[in-house]
């Protein structure tokens, strides 16, 4: 019999990370033999811990080939310069959260976006077309969002940072793709974000941080969507804001499934069905 294929996820923290038992999921859902562990990457490592990996694989003790992985915090922005070839919207991020080690070079693809986007629209059921976003922070996880948010044509997309800066940067990659959709699309500080959005999505580092809520509350319009890319404990001083001020919160977890769900399929060629596997997993982290 041969050995199965092995996938890790690479980050700084990555214990806590909850991808081995979605991957594990998927796997028995669709009938795939995987192998998916956890790899923490010391800082300035990064690319000598993937080929580590790689290198790792030993018949004799049971090791098989490393097919892909995934890169979390900190290395989302390292992740490209390891491939030969980029998805489109890898490219447009200028940050990867997927490789795969392909025998004719290595691909490397951002699955936040398209994973945040059906999150919202599955999970939140929250039609994105027409609305107006808020996208707080400017690092890896809002680069990989942004240009999905986009192609779902909301009225008005405003990405507000701490240093507002690094938000017309981000802005000025993707105003091609926001006059392809019709997309009012502009970057500010947090302290001008502006009032009554449909959703806030909270991608900066303050929950990380336990940092208190970097925008003021009048950035929610009634009923509103806040969703925090992070989940369990780092999500919780988000989702208690939220609460506060009459927003339906939500937390990174659905986000999570979703674009692991983008991610096995482009290492297995199948696709699996998150719905179940997050609810799994919220009854995993419930019983804790």
């Amino acid at each position: 019999m041969p050995l199965p294929d092995r996938y890790a996820v690479l980050g700084h923290p990555v214990a806590h990370s909850q991808s081995p038992f979605i991957h594990a999921a998927f796997a028995r859902q669709t009938g795939e033999v995987i192998d998916y562990g956890r790899i923490e990457c010391p800082p300035g490592a990064f690319k000598a811990t993937v080929h580590a990996f790689i290198a790792s694989a030993d018949p004799a003790a049971g090791l098989g080939p490393a097919r892909g992985c995934n890169i979390t915090v900190p290395f989302k922005f390292e992740a490209p310069a390891l491939a030969q070839r980029l998805s489109p919207r890898a490219a447009l991020a200028q940050a990867a959260n997927v490789l795969r080690f392909d025998s004719d070079g290595w691909f490397a693809d951002n699955t936040d976006g398209i994973g945040l986007v059906n999150d919202i629209e599955q999970g939140a059921g929250l039609a994105l077309a027409g609305r107006r976003l808020l996208l707080v922070g400017a690092g890896g996880a809002a680069s990989g969002a942004l240009g999905p948010l986009i192609e779902r044509a909301p009225a008005l997309v405003v990405v507000a940072n701490r240093t507002a800066a690094k938000a017309e940067a981000l802005v000025a990659r993707h105003r091609g793709l926001a006059a392809q959709h019709g997309v009012t699309l502009r970057a500010c500080g947090l302290d001008d974000c502006g009032s009554g959005y449909d959703a806030v999505l909270n991608s900066s580092a303050s929950s990380l941080a336990g940092a208190p809520v970097p925008v003021a509350p009048a950035v929610l319009a009634p009923g509103a969507l806040a969703l925090d890319m992070m989940y369990g404990p780092a999500a919780t001083p988000f989702l208690a804001w939220a609460a506060a001020h009459g927003a339906q919160g939500r937390d990174g977890l659905g986000m999570l499934v979703h674009q692991a769900a983008e991610a096995f399929l482009l290492w297995r060629g199948i696709r699996p069905d998150p719905l179940p596997v997050l609810a799994a997993l919220r009854g995993k982290l419930a019983a804790r």
